[in-house]
């Protein structure tokens, strides 16, 4: 499968996005699809993940309430909606694609194998 993600750009503090992650290849729904997200100087962070039936999802404590991970299997596409942004959310955001069960999620590096070239997201006024 490969990945190509879209939809970042500079966002003012509270505003939202909406990033996208498009696959193609092998069948989408064998996938549990993640988003990452690395800011300068730091380690790369989970962010959400959703089950390839798109029923099960997780987030990080940092982005609870705020983000919302859906996917559209039909279209082959994983979505990342943003809320609320704050500039800590300013970061080079991955999409990433990794082998599961179809209802079970991933939150670790580890339990991906393919990854996008990622977005830039910057929140700043």
């Amino acid at each position: 499968v490969q990945l190509v993600e879209s939809g970042g750009g500079l966002v003012q503090p509270g505003g939202s996005l909406r990033l996208s992650c498009a696959a193609s290849g092998r069948t989408f729904t064998a996938f549990a699809m993640g988003w990452f997200r690395q800011a300068p100087g730091k380690e790369r962070e989970f962010v959400s993940t959703i089950s390839g039936s798109g029923d099960s999802t997780r987030y990080a404590d940092s982005v609870k309430g705020r983000f919302t991970i859906s996917r559209d299997n039909a279209k082959n596409t994983v979505y990342l909606q943003m809320n609320s942004l704050k500039p800590e959310d300013t970061a080079l955001y991955y999409c990433a694609a990794g082998y599961a069960d179809l209802h079970r999620v991933v939150v670790t590096t580890a339990g991906y194998d393919t990854w996008g070239q990622g977005t830039q997201v910057t929140v700043s006024s």
